[in-house]
């Protein structure tokens, strides 16, 4: 799977894109064919510090998208994937339910 991550406005440290790729890469369990994600890191005012993931997957056949905002994007990324951990699971299921 490919990983990319785009930090809009700032430069993203090593240790957050390492954390990044470990939440990405643990998404696999849930779905097996994950082709690539993308995820873009901004955020909004600089005084209020609201800070937004936005994670989008590609599966075949479908694109994935999740969007989580916190005041860490740490908390908004393990949002976000958690949100495409659930979406993922339903695709399996559907798609284990169908094959019987």
């Amino acid at each position: 799977m490919n990983i990319s991550i785009t930090s809009r406005k700032f430069k993203a440290r090593e240790t957050l894109k390492d954390f990044i790729n470990s939440e990405v890469v643990s998404l696999e369990r849930f779905y097996d064919d994950i082709l690539n994600a993308d995820v873009i890191l901004s955020y909004q005012n600089t005084r209020d510090s609201i800070k937004n993931a936005e994670i989008i997957l590609k599966i075949p056949g479908m694109i994935l998208t999740a969007e989580e905002s916190s005041d860490d994007y740490v908390k908004s990324v393990s949002g976000a994937c958690e949100k495409l951990s659930r979406q993922l699971s339903k695709i399996k299921t559907k798609k284990m339910v169908r094959a019987k």
